[in-house]
């Protein structure tokens, strides 16, 4: 593998705000993609990109996150908006770990990891913009795009959100292949 694409996933990683934390900032440059799964299930809702409108949250985890402006489409409403209102919010460096533990699948076994990234300065520059969501009942395939200060890293990475105890959370699958880009992943992504 060469020196680019090393540094490409090492950036991925960064960028995603989990796995730099042993790196030193040359090492911390750009790449790679995320996990998704499908669903055979016909769609309820989906919605193409557009990112003149700010977003609104419905959902009860996501109250206490920053507002995430463009990251939102803003075509989307009802249950694909609070699905993307949330992803956005997780990746949102501004929202406070314990809000991003209640927008992940089984958030608490990535406390630590969710901690460290809190304190990491590439991870201070990310964010997500979500293009579209397509919801089939406790479901959610999200396509989204990864930015590093403001500039797309990563672009149309598919993602999946689960509905868990009544919250719309990044599927830790979705947030695992992040993790992996960069190992060692945590013990949560088994």
């Amino acid at each position: 593998m060469n020196i680019r694409r090393t540094r490409l996933r090492s950036l991925v990683a960064c960028a995603a705000g989990v796995a730099c934390l042993a790196l030193t900032a040359t090492a911390c440059s750009s790449g790679g993609s995320s996990s998704s799964s499908s669903s055979s299930a016909p769609a309820t809702t989906s919605a193409p990109a557009s990112t003149s409108a700010p977003a609104a949250t419905s959902a009860p985890a996501a109250t206490s996150a920053p507002a995430v402006g463009s990251g939102v489409p803003a075509g989307l409403t009802g249950t694909a908006k609070t699905v993307a209102t949330n992803w956005v919010a997780f990746f949102n460096p501004a929202t406070p770990t314990a809000t991003k533990i209640t927008l992940l699948q089984n958030g608490s076994k990535f406390a630590s990891a969710l901690q460290a990234e809190s304190t990491n300065p590439q991870a201070q520059t990310t964010a997500a913009k979500v293009d579209a969501v397509t919801v089939s009942g406790s479901t959610a395939k999200v396509t989204w795009d990864l930015l590093l200060s403001g500039t797309p890293v990563l672009t149309s990475q598919p993602g999946q959100a689960v509905l868990e105890g009544g919250t719309w959370k990044v599927s830790d699958a979705s947030f695992c292949g992040l993790l992996k880009l960069q190992p060692p992943a945590p013990p949560a992504c088994g």
